[in-house]
């Protein structure tokens, strides 16, 4: 009796363990490549896609070894891999895969991933299914499914640890070294398991004695679309909260660790999903979600957002999972259900990552997904005549709903294009002579232009004359031709400012917004002063380049809520002040909604040995100009004292208890306004 408590501890312990590290990684290497990639939002859905890849061919390799291999030649086998899987370690990303250039970002990151973590990760999602198996046999009367909540237990735990623990106390380099020492001992448990596996003679027992019903093809069919839809709504909820609301790390976690309640309730035990009660709700979630999708001009509200999208993500994907542990098989055939589980997972995360960024040209993933959900419960019910055509009668309702939103979508849309770092559209509104023509992500607008060719040269948006960009601009212009670069393009408007003699360099990575600039917008072409774009991450571009001998530098990548941190840490200025003059000055460009930014500037500033100054620009809608908040930095005090900055200069607001953000170190929670 002992003996069995034990070993079932023993199997216990070891799931967790490898569930906790297979999900800690996710976060642990996603922060630590996001630098490499522009602060991307797209960076963790990639890295999602190749996590839910590698998943499904753990489950295939654990399904082919319990088909085909014998009980004591299955942990032969699995454990000299864990052995050799050791030479993989330390789970730390090698810096010469960062990108170089315009390639394309998501397939660099999937090659990043597989090398940098690609066989410990494949191994670790073997061990669920796998040793869920070998408990099946060796416990005959035991049921192994509660094992998978078990599983997800541990991973929900690794994924809630990250931003409350992990990530404020820890270096990135030091969680990669610490996840590799708990992989270490995850190897050690792992292979206790087996050996005191094979040292039970009940293991000899092969699949073709255990009795149950082999599922067909219909009910395999259902173990691969209903865990599909639910992937596909976890990433397209992420890139919605992410790109519209405020892409902040536990926006990462928040939706995944909810997607993984799901999983570790319906497994658990069927009384936590009552379909009755859940599919009233997901009427109510599916109409919410398409709701707040709606085209609209503001920024939602984070504070009712995210809990309403999570709620409404919450429900999906009970019923989907729900619906899923209603048609799980025997445990003869408990790997196979597990790898067409992976396998639907997989497919979701395809189609949210990669078909919808180069397929559509427009974030049309999330509507379609609803409509998917929809449709799908509606086929779970087909059997039930009269409630069968009331549902679809309804879905049909909803498709209509979501086709006329998507309709308003385009309203005023002259051009719409897509790729990994975003969507974007260019829209036009306003009677003439007053027309205005913008640039947006999502409902951010990230630059605007008059039409009228007297207007059109005006600066617009974040930059106008009495912004904190303009004022740095006009002071330091005072002293002759000027040498400015400007990190992130938008529209160019900052080119409005040139003169003949001045040379602006820009630095922007998406190489969607330098085409819509040139051909959407004038500022570039207009400009009087010589404009050149440096196409890639501006840290990589600045740290290659020899020294730029900047008048101005100004840091534009803080106008959405869309936060680039590798922008604002403490190398990343050393870097600033490397380009610019001894007299010169760094404009900042902190604008946010939901994050106070400027303490993070004047932290970094003090540490540095610079002086600053908070400029809050109004904003002027006959100027089509917005209020901004920006933060200016240089070496010499006197240069923040020349008219006409010093009449607008403020002190920055400190904040005691703020460390000095670093690449290895930033916290977002403690900066939410």
């Amino acid at each position: 009796m002992l003996q069995t408590v034990s070993a079932v501890l023993l199997y216990g312990l070891t799931i967790v363990v490898s569930a906790f590290l297979l999900f800690q990684i996710e976060p642990i290497i996603a922060k630590t490549i996001l630098p490499w990639f522009g602060g991307s939002a797209s960076v963790w859905t990639t890295c999602l896609l190749f996590f839910q890849i590698v998943l499904l061919l753990g489950y295939l390799y654990a399904h082919a070894l319990v088909r085909y291999l014998r009980p004591k030649a299955q942990m032969t086998v699995h454990v000299v891999l864990l052995a050799a899987s050791l030479l993989a370690l330390p789970a730390i990303p090698n810096p010469a895969w960062k990108p170089a250039g315009a390639e394309d970002p998501a397939l660099r990151i999937l090659g990043l991933l597989a090398v940098t973590v690609g066989i410990p990760y494949f191994l670790l999602s073997t061990t669920g299914p796998l040793l869920q198996a070998w408990y099946a046999r060796r416990f005959e009367s035991a049921v192994p499914y509660r094992l998978y909540a078990l599983s997800n237990a541990g991973s929900m735990f690794a994924l809630l640890s990250y931003p409350v623990f992990v990530e404020p106390t820890f270096a990135t380099r030091v969680q990669g070294l610490g996840w590799s020492l708990g992989y270490a001992a995850f190897i050690a448990l792992c292979g206790s398991a087996a050996f005191s596996a094979r040292r039970d003679g009940r293991t000899k027992a092969v699949e073709p004695q255990i009795a149950g019903e082999a599922p067909d093809w219909k009910q395999k069919l259902w173990w691969v679309l209903l865990p599909a839809c639910a992937s596909a709504l976890l990433l397209a909820v992420t890139n919605f909260l992410s790109q519209d609301v405020a892409a902040i790390p536990f926006l990462w976690v928040l939706p995944l660790s909810l997607y993984l309640a799901t999983f570790i309730l319906c497994f658990d035990k069927p009384g936590w999903y009552r379909r009755s009660i859940y599919l009233k709700f997901l009427a109510i979630a599916l109409l919410t979600i398409a709701y707040g999708i709606r085209p609209r001009d503001e920024v939602l509200n984070v504070k009712g957002a995210i809990p309403l999208f999570s709620a409404d993500l919450f429900i999906c994907c009970m019923v989907c999972h729900g619906e899923l542990v209603r048609l799980k098989p025997h445990p003869r055939f408990l790997t196979s259900f597990y790898l067409m589980i992976s396998a639907g997972g997989a497919l979701g995360g395809i189609f949210v990552a990669l078909v919808a960024p180069n397929v559509f040209n427009g974030p049309f993933e999330l509507p379609l997904t609803l409509l998917a959900t929809a449709v799908l419960v509606a086929l779970r019910f087909r059997q039930r005549t009269l409630r069968w055509r009331m549902v679809a009668a309804a879905v049909i309702a909803f498709a209509g709903y979501l086709g006329i939103q998507e309709r308003q979508t385009t309203k005023d849309v002259r051009l719409m294009v897509r790729n990994f770092y975003g969507g974007l559209r260019v829209r036009e509104r306003g009677p003439a002579p007053d027309t205005v023509r913008s640039l947006l992500d999502g409902v951010i607008n990230h630059g605007q232009q008059y039409l009228d060719a007297q207007r059109r040269g005006h600066p617009t948006s974040y930059f106008g004359w009495r912004s904190g960009a303009g004022l740095a601009l006009r002071a330091a212009g005072q002293r002759g031709p000027l040498r400015v670069g400007v990190i992130g393009l938008g529209v160019g408007t900052l080119a409005a400012y040139g003169r003949p003699g001045d040379y602006y360099r820009f630095y922007e990575i998406n190489p969607l917004v330098v085409q819509v600039a040139r051909s959407e917008f004038t500022f570039l072409q207009d400009s009087k002063a010589r404009v050149e774009v440096a196409l890639g991450d501006a840290r990589l571009s600045l740290a290659r380049e020899p020294d730029q001998h900047f008048d101005i530098l100004v840091v534009d990548a803080f106008s959405s809520d869309s936060i680039p941190v590798h922008l604002l840490t403490r190398e990343a200025f050393d870097l600033y002040f490397r380009h610019l003059k001894p007299a010169g000055m760094l404009a900042v460009h902190v604008t946010n909604k939901y994050l106070a930014l400027a303490p993070v500037v004047h932290r970094i500033a003090t540490a540095l040995g610079k002086c600053d100054a908070l400029i809050e620009g109004p904003g002027d809608r006959a100027m089509a100009t917005f209020p901004s908040t920006w933060v200016l930095l240089s070496g010499q005090t006197d240069i923040l004292e020349q008219p006409p900055i010093r009449s607008a200069a403020k002190p920055v607001e400190d904040r005691p208890h703020l460390r000095v953000w670093t690449d290895d170190y930033s916290n977002l929670f403690r900066i939410l306004k």
